[in-house]
């Protein structure tokens, strides 16, 4: 069967002279083929039998338009895993994040930019082009929408108007590159985290830093604030570890490292034993949820430090790792190429959204949990509609 051609928005909306067809979803064809394959089986089994009291022209075209529909339902089965394609970035995408009202996505990528997009129609909205290394390390909304930060290897993070793609700040002070930045939920300071194993803490205001986060002994990989604004999250790269601190004081206030461990004759693993990736809360603040080399992804109790579940499945590294806005669910990202969805509370595997080429760098839930934005080095983010 000939296969029907996939049409990108970029170039549906771009100068593309190619024909506008579905012009901005591509149909996940998850177990597409089976599912057709047996359709088509019964539309042949049903003109088989279909009476021969009807001209040969008309028993034609009555099975053309029997397959026609069935293919059409078929596209309908698939819907569940539609998505749009946003393509711009020249080189890999490395993080993304769905605005506060879910109209908009943030990405940027090792191009040297960072860009808005329209969810809807997948159209980019506004290019910010500023920092002097091509790689942008990360991108976050503030809670207002207004803002979006960037963290970059020129040792920078900069805060940007999402309105009018201009460059509002730049934050100057860490020693190496920046791998990660984050607004607090008041939009009052940003969290960043660098290769010069410190995470620090600035006025979205003045630029000015305020708090300087040591400890770590080795690159911090990731940062993120509590939903409370009262807590920090990092994960201490090929440290193995993730740490929580005091917003206020930049006090450390818990440590949880991977390690083995024997148990009379048994070996006992606990926690994440090679480079954590990324940490992040949960919404309510009580769990934190880690991706690691390891190829899991873990959920810990932020109080008790226990590890509650751990995720696994993929194949490659889980570079990513998000609860959704109610809590339920985590989405990860992975070398393995696929996103893919888990129960937060029993660790079942719900989806496994696979499209992408390459490796899935950053993966996000839109607020409203029913689409997610996953961020990959084939240069490209999707959008998928879960439901």
């Amino acid at each position: 069967m000939k296969k029907s051609r996939k049409w990108s928005v970029a170039k549906l909306a771009g100068n593309s002279r190619e024909p506008p067809s579905f012009t901005s979803l591509h149909l996940g064809l998850f177990g597409f083929s089976q599912k057709i394959a047996a359709l088509l089986l019964f539309d042949i089994l049903s003109c088989m039998t279909m009476p021969r009291t009807l001209p040969s022209s008309m028993q034609k075209i009555v099975c053309l338009a029997v397959g026609v529909a069935l293919v059409c339902v078929g596209h309908v089965q698939a819907a569940e895993v539609a998505f749009v394609e946003l393509k711009g970035h020249t080189d890999r995408v490395v993080s993304v994040a769905f605005s506060p009202d879910g109209t908009k996505v943030a990405t940027s990528g090792q191009d040297g930019t960072a860009r808005i997009w329209d969810v809807t129609s997948g159209k980019e909205l506004k290019k910010m082009e500023g920092h002097t290394n091509v790689v942008i390390s990360s991108v976050a909304f503030s809670l207002d929408g207004k803002k979006v930060v960037t963290s970059s290897w020129d040792k920078t993070a900069r805060i940007w108007d999402v309105e009018s793609g201009k460059e509002l700040l730049t934050l100057v002070g860490h020693a190496h590159y920046v791998n990660s930045a984050a607004f607090s939920p008041d939009g009052k300071q940003v969290i960043t985290g660098s290769i010069d194993h410190t995470a620090r803490i600035w006025d979205t205001e003045s630029g000015k830093e305020l708090k300087k986060l040591e400890g770590h002994s080795n690159a911090v990989a990731s940062v993120a604030f509590s939903p409370d604004g009262k807590k920090i999250v990092t994960a201490g790269g090929n440290e193995n570890s993730v740490r929580i601190w005091d917003a206020h004081s930049g006090s450390g206030l818990k440590i949880w490292k991977g390690q083995i461990r024997m148990v009379g004759n048994r070996v006992v693993v606990d926690g994440h034993i090679n480079t954590v990736y990324s940490a992040v809360f949960s919404p309510d603040g009580k769990k934190v949820v880690t991706g690691s080399l390891d190829r899991s992804a873990r959920i810990w109790n932020a109080e008790s430090e226990e590890e509650i579940k751990i995720l696994e499945g993929h194949e490659g590294d889980v570079f990513s790792a998000v609860f959704s806005p109610d809590g339920r669910k985590v989405v990860t990202g992975s070398g393995d190429k696929s996103v893919r969805i888990f129960d937060a509370e029993t660790g079942t595997e719900l989806k496994n959204l696979e499209g992408h080429t390459r490796e899935v760098m950053s993966v996000a839930f839109s607020p409203d949990g029913k689409k997610v934005v996953s961020g990959s080095t084939d240069n490209t983010a999707r959008i998928w509609t879960l439901e």
